[in-house]
């Protein structure tokens, strides 16, 4: 069994490591513990603003200090940063400030808290701003070393972690290979190409095992970033394939499907098939639960991978 670990851990990480830059500052909207910005609180609490439950507030004070020469990492739950996407969009992505916000607790996986705090929509509002660069990590190394790379950016970002623990994928031997802007191709295969972000990336992995067992070979694409996406990857195994799954814990509209359906019409329209949440609001149930109802566990990716073949 692989080892476990939420992506939020490697945010909260990734906070702590940038910590030696003291340009670096934290922001927090009640929910330090909840986002893993509190490692970086404790150890550094000079450098730590709590705006409270105040998250318009918090992006505006964020944008003031990156203005200022700061590098403010801004986090709360996906859902609430959606209060504050007004401010997001006219305080720092209009200027152009780099303000890292980050939404933990994003997509129906987060399970039990009930549909109204489980946002389906952050990746899709997010990719719609000019100048934001949108990422959905699968875990906590990638994570961790995408965060890293955030702090060196000129422009503005949004990352959203998960709660819930998922198989850690990466290790740290090569982090080369985890860069901003660049899938990674996990698995290799010719007939049809899963692309996938997230807590999804694990289960497209599972999916493409039980697709071998039927002797159908699939490429697994972790597309961490999903604007700027990276075109260049998804026209070559598009070429290779002929034939595209998507896979995301977020709505089929405007997220990662969205992107890559975008790209598609535009080029080889390569059959695409998306997995995503249907045009729908989740419920309260168990994370594996929320994924089997909202249909996104891998036994949906192999269906769907079957019906993107038969059109090819």
């Amino acid at each position: 069994m692989s080892r476990m670990a939420a992506t939020r851990d490697g945010y909260g990480q990734a906070l702590l490591e940038l910590a030696e830059n003291d340009k670096v500052v934290v922001l927090e909207a009640d929910l330090g513990k909840s986002t893993k910005s509190l490692h970086f609180r404790k150890a550094h609490p000079e450098r730590t603003i709590s705006c409270g439950i105040g998250e318009q507030n918090m992006l505006l004070v964020a944008a003031g200090m990156a203005s200022s020469g700061y590098i403010p990492f801004a986090s709360t739950f996906a859902i609430f940063t959606e209060r504050a996407f007004e401010q997001m969009r006219n305080g720092v992505a209009r200027p152009n400030l780099a303000v890292h916000v980050c939404g933990s607790h994003g997509g129906t996986h987060t399970g039990t808290d009930g549909s109204s705090a489980q946002s389906i929509e952050d990746l899709a509002i997010y990719r719609t701003l000019p100048n934001v660069t949108v990422l959905h990590p699968c875990d906590d190394v990638s994570t961790r070393l995408l965060t890293k790379q955030l702090a060196k950016s000129n422009s503005p970002s949004y990352m959203r972690t998960a709660r819930n623990k998922t198989p850690v994928l990466y290790d740290d031997t090569d982090p080369s290979t985890i860069q901003i802007g660049k899938g990674i191709e996990l698995r290799d295969g010719a007939d049809v190409a899963i692309i996938a972000c997230g807590v999804l990336v694990s289960e497209a992995l599972k999916a493409a095992d039980a697709l071998s067992e039927q002797g159908i070979q699939a490429t697994i694409i972790d597309m961490h970033t999903i604007k700027p996406l990276d075109t260049q990857l998804v026209d070559r195994v598009a070429a290779r394939c002929g034939a595209i799954v998507t896979a995301e814990d977020h709505s089929v509209i405007g997220g990662l499907g969205g992107a890559v359906a975008e790209h598609l019409s535009a080029s080889s329209c390569t059959p695409l098939e998306r997995v995503g949440v249907n045009d729908r609001f989740g419920e309260s149930g168990q994370a594996d639960e929320m994924l089997e109802l909202m249909e996104l566990s891998a036994p949906h990716i192999v269906k769907a991978a079957q019906r993107a073949i038969t059109r090819k």
